[in-house]
Protein backbone atom coordinates (compact mmCIF):
# COMPACT_ATOMS: atom_id res chain seq x y z
CA UNK A 1 0.00 0.00 0.00
CA UNK A 2 2.90 2.36 0.69
CA UNK A 3 3.82 2.13 -3.00
CA UNK A 4 0.40 3.17 -4.26
CA UNK A 5 1.51 6.70 -5.11
CA UNK A 6 4.99 5.78 -6.31
CA UNK A 7 4.33 6.34 -10.06
CA UNK A 8 3.83 10.10 -9.85
CA UNK A 9 3.16 10.34 -13.60
CA UNK A 10 -0.20 9.77 -12.44
CA UNK A 11 -9.82 15.33 -14.56
CA UNK A 12 -11.16 15.86 -11.85
CA UNK A 13 -13.96 16.24 -9.39
CA UNK A 14 -13.83 19.33 -7.16
CA UNK A 15 -11.93 17.93 -4.11
CA UNK A 16 -13.97 19.76 -1.54
CA UNK A 17 -16.90 17.59 -2.54
CA UNK A 18 -14.94 14.72 -1.07
CA UNK A 19 -15.80 16.03 2.36
CA UNK A 20 -18.91 13.90 1.86
CA UNK A 21 -16.69 10.81 1.69
CA UNK A 22 -14.84 11.38 4.92
CA UNK A 23 -17.62 10.94 7.41
CA UNK A 24 -18.36 13.04 10.42
CA UNK A 25 -15.53 14.28 12.55
CA UNK A 26 -17.20 13.12 15.74
CA UNK A 27 -20.62 12.04 16.88
CA UNK A 28 -22.61 13.84 19.56
CA UNK A 29 -24.58 11.89 22.13
CA UNK A 30 -27.54 10.07 20.59
CA UNK A 31 -30.58 12.11 21.55
CA UNK A 32 -34.14 12.49 20.45
CA UNK A 33 -35.51 15.90 19.54
CA UNK A 34 -36.96 16.00 23.02
CA UNK A 35 -33.57 15.47 24.62
CA UNK A 36 -34.03 11.87 25.81
CA UNK A 37 -30.69 10.07 25.95
CA UNK A 38 -30.30 6.98 23.80
CA UNK A 39 -33.30 7.63 21.55
CA UNK A 40 -32.20 8.99 18.13
CA UNK A 41 -35.01 10.76 16.32
CA UNK A 42 -33.91 9.65 12.83
CA UNK A 43 -33.04 13.23 11.88
CA UNK A 44 -29.29 13.81 12.41
CA UNK A 45 -29.70 17.58 12.55
CA UNK A 46 -32.42 17.45 15.21
CA UNK A 47 -30.32 14.97 17.20
CA UNK A 48 -27.27 17.23 16.98
CA UNK A 49 -29.31 20.23 18.14
CA UNK A 50 -30.61 18.18 21.05
CA UNK A 51 -27.05 17.13 21.94
CA UNK A 52 -26.02 20.78 22.19
CA UNK A 53 -28.98 21.55 24.41
CA UNK A 54 -28.07 18.61 26.64
CA UNK A 55 -24.34 19.49 26.82
CA UNK A 56 -23.90 23.20 26.07
CA UNK A 57 -20.32 23.19 27.33
CA UNK A 58 -19.27 20.35 25.02
CA UNK A 59 -16.99 21.21 22.08
CA UNK A 60 -17.73 17.79 20.59
CA UNK A 61 -21.48 18.44 20.64
CA UNK A 62 -21.07 21.73 18.79
CA UNK A 63 -18.72 20.12 16.25
CA UNK A 64 -21.34 17.44 15.65
CA UNK A 65 -23.92 20.17 15.06
CA UNK A 66 -21.60 21.80 12.52
CA UNK A 67 -21.18 18.48 10.72
CA UNK A 68 -24.95 18.05 10.62
CA UNK A 69 -25.35 21.49 9.03
CA UNK A 70 -22.73 20.61 6.40
CA UNK A 71 -24.58 17.38 5.63
CA UNK A 72 -27.82 19.32 5.22
CA UNK A 73 -26.05 21.76 2.87
CA UNK A 74 -24.80 18.87 0.72
CA UNK A 75 -28.24 17.28 0.60
CA UNK A 76 -30.16 20.46 -0.22
CA UNK A 77 -27.71 22.68 -2.09
CA UNK A 78 -28.69 25.50 0.29
CA UNK A 79 -25.48 27.41 1.15
CA UNK A 80 -27.16 29.20 4.07
CA UNK A 81 -26.33 26.09 6.10
CA UNK A 82 -22.65 27.02 5.72
CA UNK A 83 -23.17 30.09 7.91
CA UNK A 84 -24.91 27.97 10.56
CA UNK A 85 -22.10 25.42 10.40
CA UNK A 86 -19.56 28.20 10.84
CA UNK A 87 -21.26 29.38 14.03
CA UNK A 88 -21.33 25.83 15.38
CA UNK A 89 -17.65 25.16 14.66
CA UNK A 90 -16.68 28.54 16.13
CA UNK A 91 -18.61 27.61 19.28
CA UNK A 92 -16.78 24.29 19.46
CA UNK A 93 -13.36 25.91 19.15
CA UNK A 94 -14.21 28.58 21.72
CA UNK A 95 -14.83 25.77 24.17
CA UNK A 96 -11.70 23.89 23.16
CA UNK A 97 -9.28 25.39 20.58
CA UNK A 98 -7.64 21.97 20.14
CA UNK A 99 -10.86 20.01 19.63
CA UNK A 100 -10.04 17.76 16.68
CA UNK A 101 -13.64 17.43 15.52
CA UNK A 102 -14.07 21.20 15.54
CA UNK A 103 -10.79 21.77 13.68
CA UNK A 104 -11.62 19.16 11.03
CA UNK A 105 -15.12 20.54 10.61
CA UNK A 106 -13.91 24.13 10.34
CA UNK A 107 -11.28 23.05 7.82
CA UNK A 108 -13.82 21.14 5.75
CA UNK A 109 -16.09 24.18 5.73
CA UNK A 110 -13.23 26.43 4.65
CA UNK A 111 -12.58 24.10 1.71
CA UNK A 112 -16.23 24.08 0.70
CA UNK A 113 -16.06 27.89 0.69
CA UNK A 114 -12.86 27.78 -1.40
CA UNK A 115 -10.74 29.27 1.38
CA UNK A 116 -7.98 26.75 0.84
CA UNK A 117 -5.37 28.55 2.92
CA UNK A 118 -7.79 28.49 5.86
CA UNK A 119 -8.54 24.85 5.15
CA UNK A 120 -4.85 23.97 5.25
CA UNK A 121 -4.31 25.92 8.47
CA UNK A 122 -7.17 24.11 10.25
CA UNK A 123 -6.12 20.75 8.85
CA UNK A 124 -2.55 21.13 10.06
CA UNK A 125 -3.80 22.19 13.49
CA UNK A 126 -5.95 19.06 13.66
CA UNK A 127 -2.97 16.99 12.55
CA UNK A 128 -0.85 18.43 15.37
CA UNK A 129 -3.61 17.74 17.88
CA UNK A 130 -4.07 14.13 16.70
CA UNK A 131 -1.03 12.94 14.71
CA UNK A 132 -2.18 9.31 14.69
CA UNK A 133 -5.61 10.14 13.22
CA UNK A 134 -6.25 9.80 9.48
CA UNK A 135 -9.08 12.31 9.17
CA UNK A 136 -6.97 15.50 9.39
CA UNK A 137 -4.97 14.33 6.39
CA UNK A 138 -8.05 14.47 4.16
CA UNK A 139 -8.40 18.18 4.98
CA UNK A 140 -4.68 18.83 4.54
CA UNK A 141 -4.36 16.96 1.23
CA UNK A 142 -7.43 18.58 -0.30
CA UNK A 143 -6.11 22.03 0.54
CA UNK A 144 -2.64 21.26 -0.80
CA UNK A 145 -4.12 20.07 -4.10
CA UNK A 146 -6.18 23.25 -4.54
CA UNK A 147 -3.22 25.42 -3.59
CA UNK A 148 -1.11 23.74 -6.28
CA UNK A 149 1.28 22.16 -3.76
CA UNK A 150 1.38 18.80 -5.49
CA UNK A 151 4.53 17.23 -3.99
CA UNK A 152 3.25 18.02 -0.49
CA UNK A 153 -0.18 16.65 -1.43
CA UNK A 154 1.44 13.42 -2.64
CA UNK A 155 3.11 12.96 0.74
CA UNK A 156 -0.11 13.68 2.62
CA UNK A 157 -2.14 11.28 0.50
CA UNK A 158 0.50 8.57 0.87
CA UNK A 159 0.38 8.96 4.67
CA UNK A 160 -3.42 8.82 4.51
CA UNK A 161 -3.33 5.58 2.52
CA UNK A 162 -0.80 4.08 4.90
CA UNK A 163 -2.89 5.02 7.93
CA UNK A 164 -6.31 4.13 6.57
CA UNK A 165 -6.65 2.46 3.15
CA UNK A 166 -10.35 3.13 2.58
CA UNK A 167 -12.81 4.90 0.29
CA UNK A 168 -11.67 8.43 1.13
CA UNK A 169 -7.96 7.71 0.69
CA UNK A 170 -8.34 5.74 -2.55
CA UNK A 171 -10.52 8.50 -4.01
CA UNK A 172 -7.78 11.02 -3.34
CA UNK A 173 -5.15 8.76 -4.88
CA UNK A 174 -7.39 8.60 -7.94
CA UNK A 175 -7.73 12.37 -8.17
CA UNK A 176 -4.00 12.91 -7.76
CA UNK A 177 -3.21 10.43 -10.53
CA UNK A 178 -5.82 12.00 -12.79
CA UNK A 179 -4.32 15.46 -12.31
CA UNK A 180 -0.99 13.99 -13.37
CA UNK A 181 -2.29 12.40 -16.57
CA UNK A 182 -2.48 8.79 -15.39
CA UNK A 183 -6.15 8.21 -16.17
CA UNK A 184 -5.79 4.42 -16.19
CA UNK A 185 -4.20 4.55 -12.74
CA UNK A 186 -6.93 6.92 -11.57
CA UNK A 187 -9.59 4.45 -12.69
CA UNK A 188 -7.83 1.61 -10.87
CA UNK A 189 -7.68 3.61 -7.62
CA UNK A 190 -11.31 4.69 -7.93
CA UNK A 191 -12.34 1.07 -8.36
CA UNK A 192 -10.58 0.38 -5.07
CA UNK A 193 -12.58 3.23 -3.53
CA UNK A 194 -15.80 1.67 -4.80
CA UNK A 195 -14.88 -1.79 -3.53
CA UNK A 196 -13.87 -0.39 -0.11
CA UNK A 197 -17.51 0.39 0.60
CA UNK A 198 -19.01 3.01 2.87
CA UNK A 199 -22.28 4.83 3.18
CA UNK A 200 -24.68 4.49 0.21
CA UNK A 201 -24.13 8.18 -0.61
CA UNK A 202 -20.35 7.83 -0.46
CA UNK A 203 -20.37 4.75 -2.66
CA UNK A 204 -22.71 6.43 -5.15
CA UNK A 205 -20.39 9.42 -5.23
CA UNK A 206 -17.26 7.44 -6.04
CA UNK A 207 -19.20 5.36 -8.59
CA UNK A 208 -20.10 8.65 -10.28
CA UNK A 209 -16.49 9.80 -10.20
CA UNK A 210 -15.53 6.47 -11.78
CA UNK A 211 -18.06 7.17 -14.54
CA UNK A 212 -16.54 10.62 -15.08
CA UNK A 213 -13.08 9.09 -15.41
CA UNK A 214 -14.35 6.56 -17.94
CA UNK A 215 -15.88 9.42 -19.94
CA UNK A 216 -12.54 11.22 -19.94
CA UNK A 217 -10.87 8.23 -21.59
CA UNK A 218 -13.71 7.68 -24.06
CA UNK A 219 -15.20 4.49 -22.57
CA UNK A 220 -18.86 5.47 -22.70
CA UNK A 221 -20.21 1.98 -21.99
CA UNK A 222 -18.17 1.66 -18.81
CA UNK A 223 -19.22 5.17 -17.80
CA UNK A 224 -22.90 4.29 -18.25
CA UNK A 225 -22.47 1.18 -16.09
CA UNK A 226 -20.84 3.22 -13.31
CA UNK A 227 -23.60 5.83 -13.29
CA UNK A 228 -26.26 3.11 -13.20
CA UNK A 229 -24.54 1.42 -10.27
CA UNK A 230 -24.53 4.77 -8.46
CA UNK A 231 -28.27 5.10 -9.04
CA UNK A 232 -28.77 1.59 -7.71
CA UNK A 233 -27.14 2.68 -4.46
CA UNK A 234 -28.96 6.03 -4.28
CA UNK A 235 -31.91 6.37 -6.69
CA UNK A 236 -32.01 9.80 -8.37
CA UNK A 237 -28.45 10.59 -7.20
CA UNK A 238 -28.05 14.01 -8.91
CA UNK A 239 -24.44 13.71 -10.06
CA UNK A 240 -25.09 10.28 -11.62
CA UNK A 241 -28.14 11.65 -13.45
CA UNK A 242 -25.90 14.42 -14.77
CA UNK A 243 -23.41 11.84 -15.99
CA UNK A 244 -26.11 9.93 -17.87
CA UNK A 245 -27.29 13.24 -19.34
CA UNK A 246 -23.81 13.79 -20.75
CA UNK A 247 -24.05 10.42 -22.46
CA UNK A 248 -27.47 11.42 -23.85
CA UNK A 249 -25.90 14.59 -25.28
CA UNK A 250 -23.09 12.59 -26.86
CA UNK A 251 -25.64 10.32 -28.57
CA UNK A 252 -27.69 13.30 -29.78
CA UNK A 253 -30.65 12.73 -27.45
CA UNK A 254 -31.04 16.27 -26.13
CA UNK A 255 -34.59 15.69 -24.91
CA UNK A 256 -33.55 12.88 -22.56
CA UNK A 257 -30.52 14.86 -21.45
CA UNK A 258 -32.66 17.85 -20.51
CA UNK A 259 -35.13 15.64 -18.64
CA UNK A 260 -32.38 14.00 -16.56
CA UNK A 261 -30.76 17.35 -15.82
CA UNK A 262 -34.08 18.81 -14.67
CA UNK A 263 -34.46 15.89 -12.24
CA UNK A 264 -30.92 16.41 -11.01
CA UNK A 265 -31.16 20.18 -10.54
CA UNK A 266 -34.60 20.02 -8.96
CA UNK A 267 -33.09 17.80 -6.28
CA UNK A 268 -29.71 19.57 -6.01
CA UNK A 269 -29.19 22.90 -7.83
CA UNK A 270 -25.47 22.58 -8.56
CA UNK A 271 -24.19 25.43 -10.73
CA UNK A 272 -22.33 23.04 -13.04
CA UNK A 273 -25.49 21.02 -13.76
CA UNK A 274 -27.61 24.16 -14.24
CA UNK A 275 -25.06 25.50 -16.72
CA UNK A 276 -25.00 22.20 -18.63
CA UNK A 277 -28.81 22.21 -18.71
CA UNK A 278 -28.77 25.71 -20.19
CA UNK A 279 -26.38 24.60 -22.92
CA UNK A 280 -28.49 21.54 -23.70
CA UNK A 281 -31.64 23.65 -23.95
CA UNK A 282 -29.84 26.14 -26.18
CA UNK A 283 -28.58 23.34 -28.44
CA UNK A 284 -32.17 22.05 -28.66
CA UNK A 285 -33.39 25.50 -29.77
CA UNK A 286 -35.11 26.36 -26.48
CA UNK A 287 -33.63 29.82 -25.98
CA UNK A 288 -36.07 30.96 -23.28
CA UNK A 289 -35.49 27.85 -21.16
CA UNK A 290 -31.72 28.26 -21.59
CA UNK A 291 -31.86 31.85 -20.35
CA UNK A 292 -33.87 30.78 -17.31
CA UNK A 293 -31.38 28.04 -16.47
CA UNK A 294 -28.43 30.42 -16.77
CA UNK A 295 -30.26 32.89 -14.52
CA UNK A 296 -30.71 30.09 -11.97
CA UNK A 297 -26.99 29.29 -12.15
CA UNK A 298 -26.12 32.97 -11.64
CA UNK A 299 -28.46 33.11 -8.65
CA UNK A 300 -26.82 30.06 -7.14
CA UNK A 301 -23.36 31.60 -7.61
CA UNK A 302 -24.66 34.75 -5.87
CA UNK A 303 -26.13 32.74 -2.97
CA UNK A 304 -22.83 30.96 -2.50
CA UNK A 305 -21.01 34.29 -2.37
CA UNK A 306 -23.55 35.73 0.07
CA UNK A 307 -22.85 32.82 2.41
CA UNK A 308 -19.10 33.18 2.41
CA UNK A 309 -18.02 31.07 -0.58
CA UNK A 310 -15.21 32.56 -2.63
CA UNK A 311 -15.19 32.29 -6.44
CA UNK A 312 -13.18 29.42 -7.89
CA UNK A 313 -12.15 28.13 -11.31
CA UNK A 314 -15.73 27.07 -12.09
CA UNK A 315 -16.96 30.63 -11.50
CA UNK A 316 -14.25 31.96 -13.83
CA UNK A 317 -15.24 29.55 -16.61
CA UNK A 318 -18.93 30.41 -16.14
CA UNK A 319 -18.19 34.12 -16.54
CA UNK A 320 -15.93 33.50 -19.54
CA UNK A 321 -18.51 31.37 -21.35
CA UNK A 322 -21.77 32.99 -20.30
CA UNK A 323 -20.90 36.50 -19.14
CA UNK A 324 -18.08 38.93 -19.79
CA UNK A 325 -14.70 37.41 -20.77
CA UNK A 326 -13.01 40.64 -19.64
CA UNK A 327 -14.54 40.31 -16.17
CA UNK A 328 -13.59 36.63 -16.22
CA UNK A 329 -9.93 37.59 -16.72
CA UNK A 330 -10.01 39.86 -13.66
CA UNK A 331 -11.77 37.19 -11.63
CA UNK A 332 -9.37 34.54 -12.89
CA UNK A 333 -6.37 36.53 -11.70
CA UNK A 334 -7.92 36.80 -8.23
CA UNK A 335 -8.64 33.08 -8.13
CA UNK A 336 -5.12 32.22 -9.24
CA UNK A 337 -3.62 34.52 -6.61
CA UNK A 338 -5.60 32.78 -3.86
CA UNK A 339 -5.24 29.21 -5.14
CA UNK A 340 -2.55 28.67 -7.82
CA UNK A 341 -3.63 25.20 -8.95
CA UNK A 342 -3.71 23.82 -12.47
CA UNK A 343 -7.50 24.27 -12.44
CA UNK A 344 -7.05 27.98 -11.74
CA UNK A 345 -4.42 28.26 -14.49
CA UNK A 346 -6.73 26.58 -17.00
CA UNK A 347 -9.65 28.87 -16.10
CA UNK A 348 -7.54 32.02 -16.41
CA UNK A 349 -6.06 30.82 -19.68
CA UNK A 350 -9.50 30.18 -21.14
CA UNK A 351 -10.77 33.57 -19.96
CA UNK A 352 -7.83 35.25 -21.71
CA UNK A 353 -8.44 33.28 -24.90
CA UNK A 354 -12.15 34.14 -24.85
CA UNK A 355 -11.25 37.80 -24.27
CA UNK A 356 -9.13 37.82 -27.45
CA UNK A 357 -5.71 37.33 -25.83
CA UNK A 358 -4.92 33.85 -27.15
CA UNK A 359 -1.15 34.15 -26.81
CA UNK A 360 -1.43 35.01 -23.13
CA UNK A 361 -4.09 32.33 -22.80
CA UNK A 362 -1.74 29.75 -24.28
CA UNK A 363 0.93 30.62 -21.72
CA UNK A 364 -1.53 29.89 -18.93
CA UNK A 365 -2.68 26.64 -20.54
CA UNK A 366 0.92 25.50 -20.43
CA UNK A 367 0.84 26.07 -16.67
CA UNK A 368 -2.40 24.12 -16.50
CA UNK A 369 -0.75 21.18 -18.26
CA UNK A 370 2.45 21.20 -16.26
CA UNK A 371 1.49 18.04 -14.37
CA UNK A 372 0.58 16.19 -17.58
CA UNK A 373 -3.21 16.36 -17.16
CA UNK A 374 -5.27 14.77 -19.92
CA UNK A 375 -8.49 16.54 -18.85
CA UNK A 376 -10.52 16.94 -22.07
CA UNK A 377 -11.56 20.49 -21.12
CA UNK A 378 -7.96 21.51 -20.37
CA UNK A 379 -6.85 20.06 -23.70
CA UNK A 380 -9.68 21.75 -25.59
CA UNK A 381 -8.74 25.12 -24.11
CA UNK A 382 -5.07 24.54 -24.96
CA UNK A 383 -5.96 23.48 -28.50
CA UNK A 384 -8.15 26.50 -29.20
CA UNK A 385 -5.48 28.89 -27.90
CA UNK A 386 -2.71 27.19 -29.89
CA UNK A 387 -4.74 27.18 -33.12
CA UNK A 388 -5.56 30.89 -32.75
CA UNK A 389 -1.87 31.77 -32.63
CA UNK A 390 -1.01 29.49 -35.54
CA UNK A 391 0.53 26.55 -33.66
CA UNK A 392 -0.14 22.86 -34.13
CA UNK A 393 -2.98 21.81 -31.80
CA UNK A 394 -3.50 18.29 -33.15
CA UNK A 395 -2.51 16.39 -30.00
CA UNK A 396 -4.64 18.56 -27.73
CA UNK A 397 -7.70 18.12 -29.94
CA UNK A 398 -7.16 14.36 -30.18
CA UNK A 399 -7.33 14.04 -26.39
CA UNK A 400 -10.34 16.38 -26.19
CA UNK A 401 -12.11 14.40 -28.93
CA UNK A 402 -11.59 11.13 -27.06
CA UNK A 403 -13.26 12.59 -23.98
CA UNK A 404 -15.84 14.77 -25.72
CA UNK A 405 -18.76 12.95 -24.05
CA UNK A 406 -17.71 14.71 -20.85
CA UNK A 407 -17.84 18.16 -22.45
CA UNK A 408 -20.79 20.49 -22.88
CA UNK A 409 -22.40 20.80 -26.33
CA UNK A 410 -20.83 24.21 -26.88
CA UNK A 411 -17.37 22.98 -25.88
CA UNK A 412 -17.55 19.80 -27.98
CA UNK A 413 -18.51 21.89 -31.03
CA UNK A 414 -15.10 23.62 -30.83
CA UNK A 415 -13.21 20.36 -31.55
CA UNK A 416 -12.30 19.98 -35.22
CA UNK A 417 -13.95 16.83 -36.56
CA UNK A 418 -16.21 16.38 -33.53
CA UNK A 419 -19.25 16.26 -35.75
CA UNK A 420 -17.84 13.57 -38.04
Amino acid sequence: MSRLLAPLAVFGAVLVAMAALSGGAASPPALSAGGDLGRPSGDPLRDAQAAVRAAPASATAYAGLGDAYLSRARESGDPSFYSRAERAFDAALRRDPRDVAGLIGAGTLAGLRHDFSGQLRRGLAARRAAPALARPLTVVADAQIELGRYPAAARSIQRLVDLKPALASYARVSYFRELHGDVDGAVAAMRLAVSAGGSPEGTAYVQTLLGDLELARGRTGAARDAYRFALRDVPSFPQALTGLARLDVASGDLKSAAARLRRATNRLPLTSALTLLAEVERAAGHARAARADLAAARLQHALLGKNGTRPDAEAVLFEANHGSPARAVLLGRRVWQAAPSIRSADALGWALTRAGHARAGMAWTRRALRTGSRDPAFRLHAGVAARRVGLDATRHFEIALRGRAGLSPAAAALIPGAGS
